[in-house]
């Protein structure tokens, strides 16, 4: 069908390609009425193959056009356009290339500036003033073979005539929006900027440069991979503010997208009014909720932090870390109070009546006794009911054997035994006697001949009393910032939240790196072990979950065969339809299995050849753009390659603004 009869079709009307033969029909009307300044003819191929296409140009054709920079986008369209079915070939520009008469031209030049003549002879003028460029080929568009009023896009052209055939031009705003979004689908669309062939913004005389929004489809994020690559404070978190926007925008209730937002800098929980930056919790407060150590003024949020006392296993592991992390783990009793293997209450709630069951609660009994000498505070109401009885040991009673406290009660105290212990205090006590009267006679045998203690009970023994000259539970006394006895469980709390389609941002900003690390890990777990529940209950229907990570070197690291959760992320999170937004300066340090999984890339300035190359080997996209990425340094010009992208798109992102701003 020829480009007439396409038109001719009543059904055709409204059909996307329409606007190439408006386009044509314009240049033919100024060529016919001979108004040059207002076409868009560039020139003509003089050289065409499956990859690359060279033309011929003159000065006063890239002057009408406004100049034609390096990467601008072209189009190639046959002379004989009417008789052949709608099409046009993209191309992009790469450089310069020479003509077959380059040296003769530059002979002339030299001859020229050797004699100094001030001007050329109309003749000579028009003879210098051609020149050409090497570009490449992009791909084609045309008609969609399957679906009415729809348009298709193929990486390759299905056929090349004689050079002489073509005509190249410069598309004009309307034609760069079909370019730019006609492959974006319907669904879920979002501007994210607007298309900057280059970085320089000045324009030719009584010119004007382009116009032309720049859009995303959010399905091309959900359950996927995306990465931001640049310097810093080139407009990276600004883009990833943006893409949280444009789900918040674009999903509803039905097809609800949660978003957890690890915010290692409090940047999108709090406003920066002296950068004139808005935070994603002001600008949807109704959509956000701030979780955060220390609640800043100006910034409502949750507390996050555990209840040590309520959530032992967890809060032993969170001391561990920030123990080692200070570099306080230097003595043998400290280390061995980190490496204790401390039971979960709910463990200790589904073991049978044991001896077991009572050593596991006394464990947490000796841990408990550490937080108070500590100066950990607690709701003694609530902790009486948590902890199962089993025996004697109930509560803050760990049962000792009224001999074995008769005899420790005169050894130490010289005094009869107290009645049995009923606060945190008494219990405290009662174990600092137990443990001098324990490293006075070695060790303690129970009931049955053996030891009453095993290792770990002695290890969490000698951290809450420890052998003169050492801090013992000092220690540990910076780390109350982290606990909250009315804390509840955050965890689930931030579930039911991402579910119902909130976002949620994480305010690490003040968070030790071990802390920032545990929090990081326990909901990273909690996240994918909740989207692997409902895959396997058939219960994940059409919900995502979306995380977003920040110096995503430090998870992802390069080089090493990494098992870990995040790594699990890069590889099945797309089953359990978890996506990912992760930041970092460096792609050569991100592991290569988390690239080889990534779909969508947003990539700002990069001042290392090696990254550049690294780049262009994980995503050939991008190997023609390299000097680009290494030159332009303007904050908020992105190089954006998604999934619904077939060609990478030079966008200058939008500053990030609440929808009413």
């Amino acid at each position: 069908m020829s480009m007439n009869d396409f038109f001719e079709d009543a059904a055709m009307q409204d059909h996307p390609i329409r606007a190439l033969n408006e386009f044509l029909k314009e240049e033919k009307r100024n060529e016919t009425a001979k108004n040059y300044e207002d076409m868009r003819f560039v020139g003509y191929v003089f050289k065409i193959g499956y990859n690359e296409v060279e033309i011929i140009t003159s000065d006063p054709y890239k002057i009408c056009v406004g100049g034609i920079p390096r990467n601008s986008l072209l189009i190639m369209v046959p002379i004989n356009y009417e008789d052949l079915p709608p099409h046009f070939t993209l191309l992009r520009v790469l450089g310069t290339s020479p003509t077959p008469l380059e040296k003769e031209v530059q002979e002339t030049y030299f001859e020229l500036h050797k004699k100094s003549m001030p001007e050329l002879d109309v003749f000579t003028q028009s003879e210098l003033q051609w020149g050409a460029l090497k570009t490449e080929i992009l791909g084609m568009f045309y008609p969609h073979q399957d679906k009415e009023e729809a348009i298709e896009f193929s990486s390759d052209i299905n056929n090349f005539v004689s050079a002489h055939n073509y005509r190249i031009y410069a598309p004009n705003e309307e034609l760069l929006d079909l370019i730019l979004n006609s492959m974006v689908p319907d669904e879920n669309q979002f501007r994210i900027g607007k298309l900057r062939m280059t970085e320089c913004r000045l324009p030719l005389p009584d010119k004007t440069l382009p116009d032309v929004p720049v859009k995303v489809s959010t399905t091309d994020f959900m359950g996927c991979r995306t990465a931001m690559f640049g310097k810093t404070r080139l407009g990276k978190s600004n883009v990833v503010k943006l893409i949280a926007q444009s789900l918040i925008e674009t999903t509803t209730e039905e097809e609800n997208v949660g978003q957890l937002i690890f915010d290692i800098n409090g940047e999108y929980a709090n406003d920066n009014p002296q950068d004139d930056n808005l935070s994603l919790r002001s600008a949807y407060e109704d959509r956000c909720t701030v979780y955060a150590l220390i609640e800043k003024d100006g910034t409502p949020s949750k507390p996050l932090k555990l209840n040590f006392y309520k959530q032992p296993q967890e809060s032993h592991r969170v001391i561990g870390s920030l123990l080692s992390g200070d570099k306080k783990d230097h003595s043998n009793y400290v280390n061995a109070f980190i490496n204790v293997d401390l039971p979960s209450i709910k463990e200790i709630e589904d073991m049978p009546p044991s001896g077991e069951k009572t050593r596991a609660i006394r464990k947490i009994q000796m841990y408990w006794a550490t937080l108070n000498k500590a100066g950990y505070e607690a709701d003694e109401d609530t902790l009486r009911n948590i902890i199962p009885s089993s025996g004697n040991v109930r509560s803050f009673n760990p049962g000792f054997s009224s001999d074995l406290r008769e005899e420790a009660y005169d050894e130490i105290e010289e005094q009869d035994p107290p009645s049995d212990p009923n606060s945190l205090y008494d219990l405290r006590k009662e174990l600092e006697v137990i443990e001098k009267y324990r490293k006075q006679t070695s060790s303690i045998e129970s009931s049955s001949g053996n030891d009453l203690f095993d290792q770990d009970d002695i290890s969490l023994l000698g951290f809450l009393e420890p052998r003169a000259g050492s801090s013992g539970t000092s220690l540990i006394q910076p780390y109350r910032q982290y606990h909250d006895q009315s804390a509840g469980n955050f965890i689930n709390e931030i579930l039911g939240l991402l579910d119902y389609g909130k976002t949620v941002i994480l305010d690490l900003g003040n968070a030790n790196e071990q802390v920032k690390n545990y929090f990081s890990s326990e909901l990273s777990h909690a996240v994918f072990r909740h989207q692997v529940g409902k895959f396997t209950s058939n219960a994940l229907g059409n919900h995502y979950i979306q995380l977003y990570f920040e110096e995503a070197h430090n998870l992802f690291p390069r080089g090493e065969d990494v098992t870990d959760i995040y790594s699990r992320f890069a590889k099945e999170g797309a089953k359990y339809n978890i996506g990912m937004v992760y930041s970092t300066q460096s792609p050569t340090t991100i592991n290569k299995d988390l690239l080889a999984q990534t779909e969508n890339f947003f990539v700002a300035h990069l001042s290392s050849r090696k990254e550049v190359d690294a780049l262009a080997k994980l995503n050939v996209s991008y190997e023609n753009l390299k000097e680009d990425i290494l030159n332009a340094k303007t904050v908020g010009y992105i190089r954006m390659l998604t999934r619904s992208n077939r060609f990478v798109v030079p966008v200058q992102a939008d500053k990030f603004e609440s929808e009413e701003g």
